[in-house]
């Protein structure tokens, strides 16, 4: 009897939640690519900035 119930108080409360509609997740998941992109850019341009400066040092010391 205990499986029982505990499936119908999952299907209530599954019944609560509020999904998103498909634009809200469509909205979001582009929202997503978007700061990924940024983010990549980003430590691109942070890595190239530290290679020169390493390779500044490394020059400057032989």
């Amino acid at each position: 009897m205990k499986p029982f119930k505990f499936i119908q108080e999952v299907r209530r409360e599954g019944s609560k939640v509020t999904w998103p509609t498909a634009r809200e997740t469509f909205t979001g998941s582009i929202m997503v690519v978007i700061m990924t992109i940024l983010a990549a850019i980003f430590f691109l341009i942070i890595d190239q900035i530290f290679s020169f400066g390493l390779d500044t040092l490394i020059g400057i010391a032989v």
